[in-house]
């Protein structure tokens, strides 16, 4: 009778965790100079319950090795739809929870052409679990992609060194967020207030001014094609698929929080009715930054524990800034050395500076911007929710293989506008820009 490899490993991984669950019990035990009598009982029985899942798992070891060898066989020499030998499978499961035993993703993308083009699925699709099978449809033109990849793809796009990764995320398991929205300040007349209070009067109660407001998730997908030459080439594949469109996906979505309309997609904080414009200076020169931008810039950020400001700039501002002078101390400190984590644009007034592609050219609103991320809400699907299909019918006639992944997320910033401050009349926000000086 045939057996299931994939609960067989799934039972081998289950065993295995256990003993090492009761041989790290019994270790610490053995390490003990004076035992009581109710250790040296639980020793005893953890010996024999490490001694029985050892068994247990050796025999599982030679089952899967024997079923392996079954189904390898039975690949080997069996054929395709095509009249030809079918190709070895060769197994690499270090977790078949996760990788449904391919050893990476160019692997499993190859299979899945070769299933769409032989008509004969690999054995490891039919060993896992059923969000790997084929979707539905006349064609049958989509394979989900193992959850080892799937993360691989979530994390390159919103890595934490991205400017992605410093927003402040939402996940959710639905098409919509709910976020609660407090826009009060300490110093202001709503919302949670603190009070001085003389003996023997009383407290006067406040609460917190909170607004619930619903952030949709919008679309976001990206569609690469492979010819016959690159699913030839593994390495180039994977190369392709992981870092070419996460590298693309990223793009689209950081310049979404940026520019965004909200439309179909997220509202960016330079759109946001939250966005505060420093004025330039009377007479100043065009495509110009003279020190006091800057500094009536950060005259106007938002200050919050927790926060996490930075400056986004164009290279081309990068003259300007340079020469940058306040009082006698430069604007401007580049790391010549960066450390691990330390800002690759160096520093600016104390603060660290990122040049990016989606600030806009010199002399242009949003050439650079003063902006905390963590002020802006990225609403995702829980759990890196990516959806992934493949084809090979939408170009057939040009041997090309159509990869697609869609992704799911939204934004906004957490402020609907800028905040009065608490002595003074300049209003204060998470996102600052610098007006044109055209």
């Amino acid at each position: 009778m045939k057996k299931d490899l994939k609960k067989m490993r799934q039972a081998r991984a289950e065993k295995a965790k256990a003993g090492k669950t009761a041989l790290d019990q019994l270790n610490v035990l053995l390490a003990k100079d004076d035992a009581t009598d109710a250790e040296k009982a639980s020793i005893t029985t953890l010996e024999a319950q490490v001694d029985g899942l050892e068994k247990e798992v050796a025999e599982l070891d030679q089952e899967i090795a024997a079923e392996e060898k079954s189904v390898k066989r039975a690949t080997l020499f069996g054929s395709t739809a095509l009249g030809g030998p079918a190709l070895a499978t060769v197994v690499n499961d270090t977790d078949p929870a996760r990788t449904a035993g391919f050893k990476s993703l160019a692997e499993f993308a190859v299979c899945v052409r070769n299933m769409q083009v032989n008509g004969v699925a690999d054995p490891r699709f039919a060993a896992a679990a059923s969000g790997y099978q084929q979707n539905g449809g006349s064609s049958g033109e989509g394979v989900l992609v193992p959850v080892e990849w799937r993360e691989q793809i979530w994390q390159a796009v919103f890595a934490e060194d991205d400017l992605l990764g410093f927003c402040n995320p939402e996940p959710t398991q639905g098409n919509a967020v709910g976020i609660v929205k407090d826009e009060t300040t300490p110093w202001g007349a709503v919302g949670v207030q603190a009070a001085w209070r003389s003996e023997g009067t009383q407290m006067i109660a406040s609460k917190a001014a909170v607004t619930p407001e619903l952030m949709s998730l919008h679309e976001l997908y990206a569609f690469v094609l492979a010819t016959q030459e690159i699913l030839d080439d593994a390495p180039r594949l994977q190369n392709r698929i992981t870092v070419q469109a996460s590298r693309a996906i990223r793009w689209k979505a950081f310049e979404g929080v940026t520019w965004g309309d909200g439309v179909g997609k997220p509202l960016g904080f330079m759109n946001s009715p939250a966005l505060v414009t420093v004025a330039k200076e009377a007479g100043q020169a065009a495509n110009s930054i003279v020190p006091a931008n800057v500094l009536n810039m950060y005259a106007r950020l938002l200050d919050m524990p927790g926060g996490n400001p930075m400056w986004l700039a164009n290279r081309d501002t990068l003259p300007q800034l340079g020469a940058l002078t306040i009082g006698n101390n430069a604007a401007w400190l580049p790391i010549n050395q960066p450390l691990a984590g330390s800002p690759k644009g160096g520093m600016f007034l104390g603060e660290a500076l990122q040049f990016s592609e989606h600030m806009q050219t010199l002399g242009t609103a949003g050439d650079i911007v003063l902006a905390d991320l963590s002020g802006y809400a990225l609403a995702t699907k829980a759990g890196g929710g990516i959806d992934f299909a493949a084809s090979i019918h939408l170009f057939f006639d040009q041997n090309l293989t159509a990869f697609r992944w869609v992704f799911r997320l939204g934004g906004q910033p957490y402020l609907s506008k800028p905040v009065a401050p608490a002595k003074g009349t300049n209003s204060k926000s998470h996102f600052v820009a610098l007006a044109t000086r055209g």
